[in-house]
């Protein structure tokens, strides 16, 4: 945490009197780390959104820009608009993205000690001003963290970086020579890969060793999965790390796993979590991935009308500035609902009875009303609502998603994951996979239960049956074998009626979710064709069909099922659990799934001394802080079960995880079906 405040401090002191243009993701990374306010205490006269369609006016002769992206392209092109509208005379340019990237990005493959790139845009930057006699800086700056708690950092930056698939490995081979084709992603190398994939896998190996320099960091690397070996790789490699690794004082271990490891886990509704929940019913804020909009009506006296909406800002789930709130979200994030939901309770009675506010007491059952009742007693009093903004915004997200329209679903969705856990150790998938198609029911009106099609808030809508469908793939190889060209060909059959009857639901859809237009690429129901809806459906499958193949390379991690044994029920076994086990089993053992990743001769020479002599290997428990870098996401309900397990095997090892996001079940079908996983926007 103390890496992350060091580099905000480098991006504050150039901020006096500038007025400050941030892009989406290093506003998402402010956001988390102290908001706007960090700037304007700072100095700052203004934040505004990095955008051609802003400007500064004749007295405002400084800018600060905030980039994520390379200097390359779309980034360039802004900069430009905006300084050509402006006055400025003192231009800084900060990119998150480090210099050696920004050669590579040039195809420059020489290590060099200055920085030409960043100086001929100075250059650049002052020809763009009107006078070569002004002043440009460009510097890299790695702001890229969101510390979103204690033990969890995002990067907003690389939120769509996600492993690899099936058919992207059909994408790479598509383009080789028929000899040089990869048999799976396992033998993928990052020379393979197209360069923009390249240049983000290098920016964040870049990020994450600026990191272990500020804090004196030498690190172990180890790694599951294809895109997570590549990653590590890039990391170990990385040209400034071998002298730090020489020098640095504190030791730690970093376990880099992709996501694509456990999409069960992901897509389900088993995680008992209030913030899984209100991230999934509550709007976004609008630019972030992770944060949500709170409706502040309840802290005024306005009247809801249509406009209410626009005329006030909303709250968000962010609460930097006090440590009350901060706490609260610990417990909300990771603490099962219930215990979640009372702790949002006892800090409002809490709050509400410092302030002296009229507080009437209840127990038993929490319900949105009564935490409602709660918040609206601070409005009478303006000191106590600023005083105590930030618990109460969390109290009204808590009340909000308790009384959301769509929380019924996420119980069905819940009690039908739980059916279809069970059968799989019965029945083989076709079987298991029919029972999703009595869901399949297209939106009706007031008398459509006789008609066949959905009318209640509990009743699948098309997101929910593409989420348990992608649970129900996931699990695939779980289920009884039979005959294989039989089921073969009853599978097809299904298929076909499956995709047959989803193109139907959503092409009834009355409005789209963000999730359909994403999918079918069309914003609203009128612009959408049967045709179109049917051709995304079906390269849905498509994927949905090697999803089952992910943990296909691995020897001893393999599943993450238990099969009912006539005493239990059949259950869930989180993948991540494996792993942590792994590491922190009493005996060391050596799991061969968790690849040691370290770059260079010394390696190579234990390797070649273990043939004839005892050299032990690093393994992830022999130091006392471990990184766990979740390449796709991690879940709110994976970080209750990380803190589980390691107060449990290890209470002594201080573990941090850092990911790409914090996720709700409807990002894994984004991430899966809608998102160019191959060609990242890097701002070319």
């Amino acid at each position: 945490m103390l890496a992350i405040a060091i580099m905000w401090e480098k991006v504050l002191s150039k901020v006096k009197k500038a007025v400050v243009f941030m892009d989406d993701k290093c506003a998402e990374a402010l956001h988390w780390s102290g908001g706007a306010a960090l700037l304007l205490e700072a100095g700052a006269r203004n934040l505004k959104e990095f955008s051609s369609f802003e400007a500064c006016a004749a007295n405002e002769p400084k800018a600060v820009f905030v980039v994520s992206t390379l200097l390359k392209g779309r980034t360039i092109d802004i900069i430009k608009d905006i300084i050509s509208l402006s006055h400025f005379q003192y231009c800084v340019v900060i990119t998150t993205v480090a210099h050696s990237v920004h050669l590579l990005a040039n195809n420059v493959t020489t290590e060099m000690e200055s920085n030409p790139v960043f100086e001929q845009f100075e250059e650049k930057l002052c020809e763009w001003m009107g006078n070569m006699n002004y002043t440009a800086e460009v510097m890299h700056v790695p702001v890229v963290f969101a510390p979103v708690s204690q033990q969890l950092l995002l990067t907003p930056m690389f939120a769509h970086l996600f492993p690899l698939l099936s058919p992207d490995l059909e994408s790479i081979n598509a383009k080789r020579p028929e000899k040089k084709r990869f048999g799976s992603l396992v033998d993928v190398d990052v020379h393979s890969l197209p360069v923009e994939l390249q240049l983000e896998i290098k920016s964040l190996a870049a990020v994450l060793n600026s990191v272990f320099e500020a804090t004196g960091t030498r690190e172990e690397s180890f790694a599951v999965g294809p895109m997570s070996r590549i990653i590590a790789g890039e990391l170990a490699n990385h040209p400034q790390a071998k002298n730090r690794r020489k020098t640095a004082p504190n030791k730690a271990s970093i376990i880099f796993v992709d996501r694509t490891m456990d999409l069960t886990g992901a897509v389900g509704h088993h995680g008992d979590n209030l913030v899984e929940k209100i991230l999934t019913v509550l709007e976004p804020l609008p630019g972030h991935v992770t944060d949500v909009q709170v409706d502040m009506l309840e802290l005024t006296s306005l009247q809801r009308t249509p406009d209410s909406q626009t005329t006030l800002a909303p709250g968000c789930l962010a609460q930097t500035q006090s440590t009350a709130a901060q706490s609260l979200w610990e417990a909300m994030l990771t603490n099962k609902h219930k215990e979640g939901v009372m702790e949002v309770r006892r800090q409002l009675v809490e709050t509400a009875s410092k302030e002296k506010l009229p507080i009437k007491m209840s127990m038993g059952r929490v319900t949105p009303e009564q935490l409602c009742s709660y918040v609206q007693l601070f409005r009478s009093s303006w000191g106590s609502l600023e005083n105590h903004c930030g618990v109460l915004q969390l109290g009204l997200a808590t009340a909000q998603t308790l009384r959301h329209p769509s929380l019924p679903r996420w119980d069905a969705c819940l009690a039908f994951e739980r059916l279809l856990l069970q059968a799989l150790g019965d029945s083989d998938f076709p079987a298991v996979l029919r029972q999703l198609l009595p869901l399949m029911k297209p939106c009706g009106g007031e008398d459509s239960a006789a008609s066949g099609s959905r009318s209640r808030d509990d009743e699948c809508g098309p997101d929910e049956l593409i989420l348990l469908l992608t649970y129900l793939y996931s699990l695939a190889d779980e289920a009884q074998p039979t005959d294989q060209d039989t089921e073969e060909e009853e599978l097809e059959k299904l298929e076909r009626e499956l995709i047959g009857a989803l193109t139907l639901v959503i092409t009834l859809e009355p409005q789209l979710s963000p999730l359909l237009q994403k999918l079918t690429g069309c914003a609203n129901p009128e612009e959408l064709t049967t045709e179109r809806a049917h051709t995304a459906v079906e390269e849905m499958f498509e994927t949905l069909r090697g999803l089952s193949h992910t943990r296909d390379h691995l020897k001893q991690l393999r599943s993450v099922y238990t099969a009912s044994d006539g005493v239990h029920q059949a259950t869930y076994r989180p993948f991540l659990q494996q792993i942590l086990e792994e590491v922190f089993h009493p005996d060391r053992l050596e799991c061969p799934d968790i690849e040691h990743m370290s770059g260079g001769l010394t390696d190579l020479l234990k390797t070649g001394f273990s043939m004839f002599m005892k050299v032990s290997r690093p393994h992830p428990s022999d130091n006392p802080l471990l990184f766990l870098f979740l390449v796709g996401g991690v879940t709110p309900s994976e970080l209750r079960l990380i803190k589980e397990i390691v107060s449990a095997h290890k209470p002594g090892t201080q573990v941090l995880v850092l990911s790409t996001r914090l996720l709700r079940p409807t990002d894994i079908p984004e991430m899966l079906f809608t998102t160019q996983r191959l060609l990242p926007d890097i701002g070319f």
